[in-house]
């Protein structure tokens, strides 16, 4: 169909919600390795306009964190490069979870530090 599979999105809105979190300074991976991980909860994806292939895409990233510290929201914008047409929108709900004790946790002060404004 010449377009971009709408499944595709969510594998661009994990893409960008690494960077966005490499740009302040953590890492997923150092995350990880201090016994954390960031768990899905919630995702969402609304279409306005197909990106088509060979399209250059932008991707807005906005983070912020819930007031229990335990949820983390990220919201995200796609366009084409240069243009402010908005393609599809989308959000990802994700939880703090202690692997040791399995169970949701607040953010530890660890990652705080890189996310609080």
């Amino acid at each position: 169909m010449g377009v971009v599979y709408h499944t595709h999105y969510i594998d661009y809105f994990e893409v960008a919600r690494t960077e966005a979190l490499r740009s302040e300074g953590l890492s997923y991976k150092s995350i990880e390795d201090s016994g954390f991980y960031l768990l899905v909860l919630d995702l969402a994806t609304k279409y306005s306009s197909p990106a088509h292939y060979d399209d250059l895409l932008e991707i807005q990233c906005d983070m912020s964190l819930s007031e229990s510290r335990i949820r983390m929201l990220f919201e995200y914008t796609v366009r084409r490069k240069g243009e402010e047409k908005i393609l599809v929108t989308g959000h990802v709900t994700l939880c703090f979870f202690d692997r040791k004790r399995s169970r949701p946790i607040q953010a530890p002060e660890s990652v705080l530090k890189y996310i609080q404004d």
